[in-house]
């Protein structure tokens, strides 16, 4: 667009395309002064070559196919990022930094991970194994260089469930300590066709295992099926599943499920055994459950349980308030442990007051073993929702850190790397991991620079693999389920958060807090699911029933608003602004049907009607005036009855297609049918602020006449433009809106 200077005057000069095909009305309006030879200026569609896809398909296959020495390093060295940044590294700023972040990690993944076990109804070892694995994984294919990939809480809460559920189908009782995994004899004597014998080796022994073996085939059964489904998602570039995870959603995901994680641990708290409940109403019935049998709770669990989250939350309030001038958080979870278990061991709490203890965990690692198939038909449905949620959280926290640290990730080699943490630990008896928030934060705050502190983290969980692990036989189930309380305390802080949220966006709440009841009612998956739907369903309930308006001038400017919500506009004389704030499809057409009617206050089949009803009662009123003056002797000159039609205060609807990003094949045949009705009542209809796609979709709808020649007449670049051309003879100073 151009402007040529006039006097100092407004200016608004139509230009009609010479090709009607290729352009449409332009108005260009300018209060600037200018010369008496204004102009007005044609702007004109590109001609694009049309594209021969099947060419593009066949190039694209021979450069993927092609095998060349250059394209297979590139391709090796896209799969294992390491290869690019670590011969790059630099000692001298980077190592401190990678190794200090790296003990505090470890330091805190090692209690996490024997918390956590509890979660996922599984031994430490089993935890520990995974928290080791994923962290060498990640190290040699993630793209981002911050985060903490390993055990989460909300992941081996998942894990759990699907891992209770088995274990009762399998007639396993969920309430009795396991047994001894490596025995002479099984304790497995049923023979039913839900259970699977498995031969495992350790330390020599030859043993059919039960309900342990059981349990940790589950796992790692569910975690190879979760990475298998990952690699899929990645092969055929479906990372785009996680853009329907909204922020809302996934936080309402969170807190729900941490409601569920603090009731699952409020039975080691208080040292009680009560049935594991499954499925709707768990969080109720577990509750209930926890009431009736509050006179057996341990004395000796509950003082334990309250020293350790007195000590716990006080750490973690002092850490907050002082973190900037701490340069490394405390390791608080470390030190309780230390201290319960050596208070435990020499107390001989086990034997004198029955509190229940974590045993035996063996050092070493077991022989790896394919995850059975068998299993996998059963958790099938189970690992989708986990591989969703597993990836969701990594990317999502990979961007924002990249994004804070300024640099780039690749989603899709996230999901690869993702997937391999899941699918060769599982070989190793290790089950799900994600990335986590809390300990990502943590390796920020400690220095992290590469993820060269995850090897060191790896290192330090393989300390205590290979050596301290008995140490912790007396440690407290208590003390573990005080330190996954504590750990939630930023996602049980959101129900704060709800007046604040409510106050933003009053949609995000629902979405927020549908989803949080019913990962909390309901199970975790069912959540995930209802949370999907419910914002997918929010979306479309925007499009459905969107904010609409009439627009009048802003004074002494070319832009227009809504007269709803703006004092001091001028309305535009004979003329209706009407605004529709969405694409228009075949969810919403009639709304905005509707929206047009009301706002204009003219429905046009109704006013037809009406018309036609008139025209009727006129021409009985003629024949009877005939009849009358035929008897009378009267002209019809001499009749002085007349119907005076209805006057409309307009003659033209402008409509504002700005918010248009699409229209389909009803949206189009919407705005034919109201040009139709209108236009059979003298009411011209402009389109205005129209998107390339949007006229495309217009002329392939036939909106406008044969090979498009009146489209000029009835598209305008803005809504000044229109504006300017219908009431160009009835505004002062010749047509131009002040």
């Amino acid at each position: 667009l151009g402007e040529e200077q006039n006097e100092k005057k407004d200016i608004s000069k139509v230009m009609v395309a010479s090709n009607r095909d290729r352009a449409y009305t332009l108005v260009h309006s300018t209060s600037l002064p200018y010369d008496s030879s204004a102009s007005a200026f044609q702007m004109e569609r590109k001609v694009h070559t049309k594209i021969n896809r099947k060419e593009i398909i066949q190039a694209k296959l021979r450069k993927s196919c092609s095998c060349t020495t250059q394209r297979l390093k590139n391709t090796v060295l896209d799969f294992f990022p390491v290869l690019r940044w670590l011969p790059k590294y630099s000692y001298k700023e980077y190592i401190w930094g990678d190794i200090m972040s790296g003990l505090v990690i470890g330091i805190i993944l090692v209690p996490q991970a024997i918390a956590y076990s509890l979660l996922a109804g599984l031994k430490p070892i089993y935890s520990l194994y995974t928290s080791f694995f994923a962290n060498i994984i990640y190290f040699l294919m993630g793209t981002s260089r911050h985060v903490s990939v390993g055990i989460f809480s909300l992941i081996s809460l998942m894990v759990g469930q699907v891992v209770d559920r088995e274990l009762l189908l399998a007639g396993f009782d969920l309430n009795d300590d396991a047994p001894p995994a490596f025995s002479d004899s099984s304790p497995w004597k049923r023979n039913d066709s839900n259970i699977t014998a498995f031969n495992l080796t350790f330390a020599g022994l030859n043993a059919e295992c039960g309900k342990e073996c059981y349990a940790i085939g589950i796992a790692t059964a569910l975690t190879f099926l979760a990475g298998v489904y990952q690699i899929l998602m990645g092969i055929f570039r479906l990372g785009f599943v996680s853009v329907y995870l909204s922020e809302s959603m996934l936080d309402g995901f969170a807190t729900g499920a941490s409601l569920t994680i603090l009731t699952a641990q409020v039975k080691y708290l208080i040292g009680i055994k009560i049935p594991r409940s499954q499925g709707l109403g768990m969080l109720v019935m577990t509750w209930f459950n926890i009431f009736r049998n509050i006179a057996q709770a341990n004395l000796c669990d509950v003082i334990t349980s309250t020293i350790c989250i007195v000590v716990l939350v006080a750490a973690k309030e002092v850490g907050d308030r002082y973190k900037h001038k701490l340069k490394f958080p405390l390791p608080t979870e470390l030190v309780i442990i230390v201290v319960a278990t050596l208070v435990s061991h020499y107390g001989k709490l086990n034997e004198v007051y029955g509190t229940s203890v974590s045993g035996a965990i063996p050092t070493g690692f077991i022989p790896p073993q394919v995850p059975s198939f068998n299993l996998m038909f059963r958790v099938a449905v189970d690992a989708v929702p986990l591989a969703i949620v597993s990836f969701a959280f990594t990317v999502s926290l990979s961007e924002m850190f990249a994004k804070k640290y300024a640099y780039t990730i690749r989603a899709n080699q996230e999901m690869f790397a993702i997937a391999f943490c899941n699918i060769i630990p599982s070989f190793f008896h290790s089950f799900a991991t994600s990335a986590a928030l809390a300990k990502t934060l943590v390796k920020t705050s400690t220095g992290c620079e590469t993820q060269v502190s995850s090897v060191v983290s790896a290192m330090v969980v393989l300390l205590v693999l290979l050596f301290l692990a008995p140490l912790f036989y007396s440690l407290q189930k208590c003390v573990l389920a005080c330190i996954i309380i504590v750990s939630l305390r930023g996602a049980l802080r959101k129900f704060k958060d709800v007046p604040q949220r409510y106050y933003l966006n009053k949609v995000d709440t629902v979405v927020w807090c549908v989803t949080m009841l019913s990962s909390a009612l309901i199970s975790t998956e069912v959540g995930l699911l209802v949370g999907v739907a419910v914002s997918m369903l929010s979306i479309i309930g925007r499009t459905q029933r969107p904010h609409t308006s009439l627009l009048s001038q802003i004074p002494s400017t070319v832009f227009y608003e809504n007269d709803q919500e703006y004092e001091n506009l001028s309305p535009v004389p004979k003329v209706k602004i009407f605004r529709f704030e969405a694409p228009l499809y075949y969810a919403n057409k009639d709304f905005f049907v509707k929206s047009l009617y009301k706002m204009t206050g003219l429905d046009p089949t109704l006013e037809a009607a009406r018309r036609k009803k008139q025209d009727k009662r006129e021409k009985e009123h003629l024949q009877k005036e005939n009849q009358a003056t035929n008897v009378n002797g009267f002209s019809q000159a001499d009749t002085t009855l007349h119907l005076v039609p209805k006057q409309l205060d307009f003659q033209t609807i402008i409509i504002d297609c700005s918010s248009f990003s699409f229209l389909d094949i009803p949206g189009v045949n919407t705005l034919k049918e109201i040009l139709k009705d209108y236009g059979a009542l003298n009411i011209t209809i402009l389109l205005a602020c129209c998107t390339p796609s949007v006229i495309d979709s217009l002329k392939r709808g036939g909106y406008f006449e044969k090979d498009d020649r009146n489209m000029h007449e009835m598209l305008f670049h803005s809504i000044h433009s229109a504006v300017s051309l219908v009431c160009e003879d009835c505004l002062p100073n010749g047509g131009v809106l002040l």
